[in-house]
C-alpha cells in the first residue's frame, strides 16, 4: 500500500497556504506566479466541507512551481561533515543532485529536525519525485514559491548550542549572511518574503534573526517558542520530526494485542522545561504498576535500542510534552506501531486537517494525566477490538511519516488517508 510521503504532504500544505495568500490578497504583489491554485482543488471552495470519508485530493493541473535559491554549501550540506569536498570543491558552489551527500547514518538526535535536508533533496531529485505536487523551476519569474535551503536547525545543533560557546558566532554569521542575501533578492523584496519557504524546525533555529523573516512560510515542529506574531497556523506548516527509532516493517504476529505485554511505555528525559515539567510528575504517579514502564534516561545508542524494543512490545506509548509542546517520541511510537498516548495541552500535530489522529492515538489533558490512577484506568478500559482497530490504522498511516530520498513513486490519489482504502 503506497501513499503520500511526508515531503509530499508538506508540499501539499504549502500549496494550500499559497492559495490562501493568493485569494486573500495576503501578498504585496497580489499574486504568486500566475497559477490559480484554488481552481485546482474543489475542497478549497467555500461551499465544500471535509468529513470522515473525504480523501486527500490530487492536483488536477500544474504542479506547484518552486524556485530554490542556489546557496553556497556552507549554508547547508557543508555542515553534514567536517570533511572537505572532493575534486577541489571549495564549497562556494551550490549542491546538486549529483553531489548531494547522504544524510549521515550516525547523526544521533540531529536527525530529528532534518526536514530541511529532505525538502532540499526532494527538489534536487527532479524527475524522481513521488508524483507531481511540486517541480523545481530555474526561472524565478515562473515560480509560485521560493525555497530557502538554509539548514538553520543543523546550524544550531552544529555551531555552539550553548550561547557562551565561541562557535555560536558561526551560527549567527550564517543567519546574518543569509538575511543579507535574501534582502538583496528582487523576489524577496517584491513580497517582503511572504512567498518564501524557510525551514526552522528546531525550536532554537534561526535564533538570532528569526523576527526578520516572520512574514515567510516557516516549517516548524510546533509553536512553543514563537510569539503568535512570529509563527502561527495561518501561514506556517507543522512538519513531523524525523524519527530516531528504526521503522518496524515486519509486524504481523498471530495476536498483536497479546504479544505486546507492556500496557504503557516511556523512556527518556524526565527533567524538562515549560510544559515538559509534567514528565517528572508522571514519573511519581506511574510508579508501582507492573505493566507500566517509566524510565528516566539520556539518548545514547544503547538507550535508543532499548527504547525501540520497549515500544515494540507495548500496547501504548506515552508522549508527554518536552521543552516545547511536541516531542520526537510521538513519531518513534508511530513507526513502532505503539498507540501514542499524547499528554499536551498546546500541541499542534502535522497534517491534522488530513489525518484523524483520534483513529490511532489517545489524548489526555495535562490535568487528566496528573490524576492518580486515572490514565492507567482509562487505558485498561479500552477493549481489545478497539485497540486492534487503532493498531491497524497506525500501520496504515506510519509510512506518511517517513522522510525518503529518492522519494518513492506512487499513483496520485491511490491512498485514501481518512478511510485507509485504496
Amino acid at each position: 500500500m503506497v501513499g503520500k510521503s511526508v515531503i509530499s504532504l508538506v508540499i501539499f500544505i504549502i500549496i494550500i497556504f499559497t492559495t490562501y495568500l493568493i485569494t486573500s490578497g495576503g501578498l504585496v504583489a497580489g499574486r504568486i506566479g500566475s497559477v490559480d491554485l484554488r481552481s485546482q482543488f474543489s475542497f478549497l471552495s467555500p461551499s465544500s466541507s471535509r468529513n470522515e470519508t473525504s480523501i486527500l485530493p490530487c492536483r488536477s493541473g500544474s504542479p506547484l512551481r518552486v524556485f530554490m535559491y542556489d546557496l553556497p554549501k556552507r549554508f547547508n550540506v557543508a555542515m553534514l561533515s567536517k570533511k572537505k569536498f572532493a575534486g577541489g570543491d571549495d564549497g562556494s558552489s551550490p549542491v546538486t543532485a549529483g553531489n548531494l551527500p547522504p544524510w549521515p547514518r550516525n547523526s544521533g538526535l540531529k536527525q530529528q529536525h532534518s526536514v530541511e535536508y529532505w525538502m532540499m533533496a526532494s527538489l534536487l531529485c527532479g524527475n524522481c519525485s513521488d508524483g507531481n505536487e511540486a517541480v523545481r523551476v530555474s526561472d524565478p519569474e515562473a515560480a509560485d514559491v521560493f525555497f530557502v535551503p538554509f539548514f538553520s536547525s543543523l546550524s544550531f545543533n552544529t555551531h555552539g548550542r550553548n550561547m557562551t560557546d565561541p562557535d555560536t558566532e558561526i551560527d549567527r554569521r550564517l543567519q546574518v549572511d543569509i538575511l543579507k542575501f535574501l534582502r538583496q533578492s528582487t523576489y524577496w523584496q517584491r513580497t517582503a518574503g511572504r512567498d518564501h519557504v524557510i525551514p526552522m524546525h528546531h525550536p532554537n533555529a534561526f535564533r538570532f534573526l528569526r523576527e526578520e523573516v516572520n512574514a515567510s512560510i516557516l516549517i516548524v515542529a510546533d509553536f512553543g517558542r514563537y510569539s503568535k506574531d512570529m509563527s502561527n497556523l495561518r501561514k506556517d506548516i507543522v512538519a513531523p520530526y524525523m524519527h530516531v527509532m528504526e521503522s518496524l516493517l515486519d509486524d504481523d504476529p498471530p495476536d498483536p494485542y497479546k504479544s505486546r505485554t507492556t500496557l504503557l511505555f516511556f523512556q527518556g528525559r524526565t527533567v524538562r522545561k515549560s510544559e515538559g515539567k509534567v514528565r517528572a510528575k508522571l514519573e511519581k504517579i506511574l510508579k508501582g504498576y507492573k505493566d507500566v514502564h517509566y524510565e528516566s534516561s539520556y539518548a545514547t545508542k544503547e538507550s535508543i535500542t532499548a527504547s525501540s524494543e520497549g515500544m515494540r512490545s507495548s500496547k501504548f506509548c506515552l508522549n508527554p510534552a518536552g521543552d516545547t509542546p511536541s516531542s520526537n517520541r510521538l513519531f518513534d511510537a508511530i513507526v513502532s506501531h505503539c498507540i501514542p498516548v499524547i499528554v499536551s495541552d498546546l500541541i499542534e500535530l502535522p497534517f491534522e486537517d488530513e489525518l484523524d489522529y483520534t483513529k490511532f492515538s489517545i489524548f489526555f489533558s495535562v490535568k487528566e494525566a496528573l490524576v492518580p490512577g486515572y490514565m492507567v484506568q482509562q487505558l485498561r478500559k479500552i477493549p481489545k477490538d478497539r485497540w486492534l482497530e487503532m493498531w491497524k490504522r497506525l500501520k496504515e498511516v506510519a509510512h506518511h511519516f517517513e522522510y525518503q530520498y529518492p522519494p518513492k513513486k506512487r499513483r496520485c490519489c491511490e491512498y485514501d488517508l481518512e478511510t485507509g482504502s485504496t
